[in-house]
């Protein structure tokens, strides 16, 4: 990708919010659309690296550029474009001054209910992988999303906004319209059965992946075998189950690598491994690499033990 706008700093943890500065709360569900204007400037302009537990966010740039981080991706990114941010996913904006655009936070309930059938395709194919949506190619389509993003804030700060089924219906347009836009793969052509029981199981997966659930307890809660699980998870992602689990300890391994100041031995046993040789060994596995060396890989020091 592009320039890097600097080594991320590390903490003794990763910050976790609802909408960044706010204290998140288990279970939260969210609809909330504010523009980038109103707290980045609360912040000089920069976002520090946070997660959003259960929540999904897409910030819409129209005009002006940000240094972005996106777990281990980090670069610089003009408008229009739009920044993906699925739940979990360590994020981090310096927004040049006056930087226009929306940042839209949701719930994944919110959108499961009612009309999910019609955008449940779009919502998994948007929120399946955090990435940058260049609209610069798609002049018209871009301003077109960004009346709808303008019409969606104005309706969520109307004096009736809490009784209005207005919000859900936009926040589905726009969600729709962006992964039209983005083009990330083809849509499937599953049932809608079918993706819904997906989408559940990407659910279960981000709620208990540190606790080692077995495939049998993911099948169960879903209502299903594990053989037929194993079809659905081939039928969208030509993997098995348990592979889209040991992705998702990979990935959490690696931000907390980068972000979070501790021994590899320290967040291993955060990750549920009871023992440090076996998580550095899952972990080069999958990556090539020890904890350790791709820790100083990704801080440009050498690989190498």
């Amino acid at each position: 990708m592009v320039s890097h706008p600097g080594k991320p700093r590390h903490r003794r943890s990763i910050p976790k919010f609802a909408l960044y500065g706010e204290r998140s709360a288990p279970g939260q569900e969210i609809l909330h659309i504010e523009d980038v204007r109103s707290r980045s400037q609360l912040y000089r302009w920069e976002i520090e690296p946070h997660v959003h537990t259960g929540l999904h966010q897409v910030l819409c740039l129209h005009e002006g550029r940000a240094d972005v981080a996106l777990d281990d991706w980090q670069g610089s990114v003009a408008g229009p474009a739009a920044i993906v941010a699925p739940p979990g996913v360590v994020h981090g904006f310096r927004f040049a001054p006056d930087t226009d655009g929306h940042v839209l936070t949701l719930s994944p309930r919110l959108l499961l209910e009612g009309d999910f059938q019609q955008v449940g395709q779009s919502f998994q194919t948007l929120f399946d992988s955090p990435g940058v949506i260049d609209l610069r190619e798609q002049p018209a389509d871009a301003d077109r999303l960004r009346h709808q993003l303008a019409g969606l804030t104005a309706e969520f700060n109307s004096p009736d906004a809490a009784d209005s089924p207005v919000i859900g219906w936009l926040a589905r347009a726009v969600v729709w319209r962006l992964a039209r836009m983005g083009e990330r793969r083809d849509l499937m052509s599953s049932a809608t059965d079918q993706q819904s029981l997906f989408t559940r199981y990407l659910m279960l997966i981000e709620a208990h992946y540190a606790e080692h659930w077995s495939m049998d307890d993911y099948a169960a809660k879903l209502g299903l075998s594990t053989q037929r699980l194993n079809r659905l998870v081939r039928a969208q992602r030509q993997c098995s189950a348990l592979t889209l689990v040991h992705e998702r300890l990979i990935r959490e391994a690696c931000r907390r690598l980068l972000y979070v100041a501790a021994p590899a031995a320290s967040l291993s046993m955060e990750l549920g491994f009871e023992d440090p040789a076996y998580f550095s060994r899952f972990f080069k596995r999958h990556t090539g690499m020890s904890p350790q060396q791709w820790r100083r890989s990704k801080q440009g020091a050498p690989a190498s033990d």
